[in-house]
């Protein structure tokens, strides 16, 4: 299969919740071989993780992300392409008097640049920027 979706930090994540939403694991189970995250949202999972103090809730994230997410979801960089898609965009959405997040407009170009949708819990994050597919599995039905 190819992949087909690039999932935001709030959907990878969705396993390490204390009461994760089943339809959320259901569908990352469901679209495994489709699915990438940004090297922008490896970073965000890491940095979390190393905030952390050495402890049990830490060891079990440091598993999760070294033993099932390393491992099986491919890590698409932020590369020449998504940085030009992202300067064009933040210039046209700052024209407008609308400032993106920056580290939003990184996933999101990573996204665009690739084709893939982006799975995400927080749509409004990436509101406005055009030529880009959301979808929010944590409201929604998965329209792959």
């Amino acid at each position: 299969m190819s992949l087909k979706c690039l999932l935001d930090t709030n959907i990878i994540s969705e396993p390490m919740r204390a009461r994760p939403k089943e339809a959320i694991l259901q569908r990352l189970e469901k679209y495994r071989a489709e699915i990438a995250i940004a090297s922008i949202v490896w970073h965000e999972l890491l940095f979390g993780c190393y905030r952390l103090t050495k402890s049990r809730k830490r060891a079990v994230i440091e598993t999760y992300l070294f033993q099932v997410v390393a491992p099986t979801v491919p890590i698409l960089a932020y590369d020449d392409a998504a940085a030009r898609w992202h300067a064009k965009e933040r210039a046209r959405l700052v024209a407008q008097g609308r400032t993106p997040p920056y580290v939003d407009g990184q996933i999101a170009a990573i996204a665009a640049v690739n084709d893939l949708i982006l799975v995400t819990a927080n749509v409004s994050d990436f509101a406005g920027f055009m030529g880009l597919r959301v979808e929010n599995w944590r409201e929604g039905e998965a329209v792959l």
